[in-house]
């Protein structure tokens, strides 16, 4: 019975790990769709964070260094993607996989051309990487029963970005339903044309989701390559941006709902790599 229960605690661990990326890309895209947008990049800007992660942090040893550049790379696209989409009222889905496409390729044949590892970036220095934030306090709390373990297995030993992601929740919910940025955003995903009548630049409002999506894709992917693993490798994103566009839909295009997806699918691959 005690080891069913640790195996337990080590399965939530694993899932709430896993379920990072997921719900970093799940708040970007419920940002896009708020504003009326088809954002199906996810993967490919989450693809291109984790790329220009781990180069940035392979060159300077730094994670922080590494979480900026990748941050920073998936706004550029995000960027792209609203000139095409936005300024050029392009197709959104056309120019969503495009990208998608574009970063596939462009990150495996830049890794090669510059660390010459066959498409891969290994990170070899511990400094390129989030490591995992143990509490101070686990030790003296471990021996509590029930709450001790839960403690000490589930809530402590995360990198910080897990624990980003968990502050990010109750941030982006109070930003839609909260703020001025907010109301405009559902405004404009509900009638651009009242928003417009108004006087809000429905450009500016898009543009401004766009980034903000572009922020939360770059949070995933750095957590990809320099968080939860030590380096980038081809299509490490895996289909997860498609995955989080999932539990956006599974949970009705809200918050909690879709984190809860999030952390259903999360559990799952837990799952079958511990069986």
């Amino acid at each position: 019975m005690k080891g069913l229960w640790l195996q337990s605690l080590l399965l939530a661990d694993s899932t709430i790990r896993l379920a990072t990326p997921l719900v970093f890309c799940a708040l970007a895209k419920l940002l896009s769709e708020r504003a009326g947008g088809v954002n199906i990049a996810l993967e490919g800007k989450m693809l291109g964070g984790a790329f220009a992660a781990a180069s940035a942090a392979a060159v300077s040893g730094s994670a922080w260094v590494g979480l900026i550049a990748g941050i920073g790379f998936s706004c550029v696209l995000a960027v792209l993607h609203g000139f095409a989409a936005i300024t050029h009222r392009g197709e959104q889905v056309v120019s969503g996989l495009a990208i998608n496409i574009f970063v596939a390729g462009l990150g495996p044949t830049l890794a090669d051309a510059w660390f010459g590892q066959a498409g891969r970036i290994p990170l070899s220095s511990g400094s390129a990487r989030f490591a995992p934030l143990e509490r101070p306090s686990v030790a003296s709390i471990a021996g509590v029963p029930v709450l001790g373990p839960i403690y000490a297995e589930v809530v402590s030993g995360h990198n910080l970005l897990t624990y980003l992601a968990v502050a990010a929740v109750p941030t982006i919910a109070w930003v839609v339903v909260k703020t001025r940025f907010g109301l405009r955003l559902r405004a404009v995903g509900e009638s651009q044309e009242a928003v417009d009548t108004a006087g809000v630049s429905v450009e500016a409002v898009r543009y401004g989701a766009l980034l903000g999506a572009g922020v939360l894709c770059g949070l995933a992917g750095a957590c990809l390559s320099i968080a939860q693993d030590a380096g980038f490798i081809r299509d490490m994103t895996a289909g997860k941006g498609f995955l989080a566009l999932a539990a956006l839909v599974f949970g009705k295009w809200l918050v909690v709902p879709a984190v809860l997806a999030c952390l259903l699918f999360a559990s799952a691959d837990a799952s079958q790599v511990r069986l």
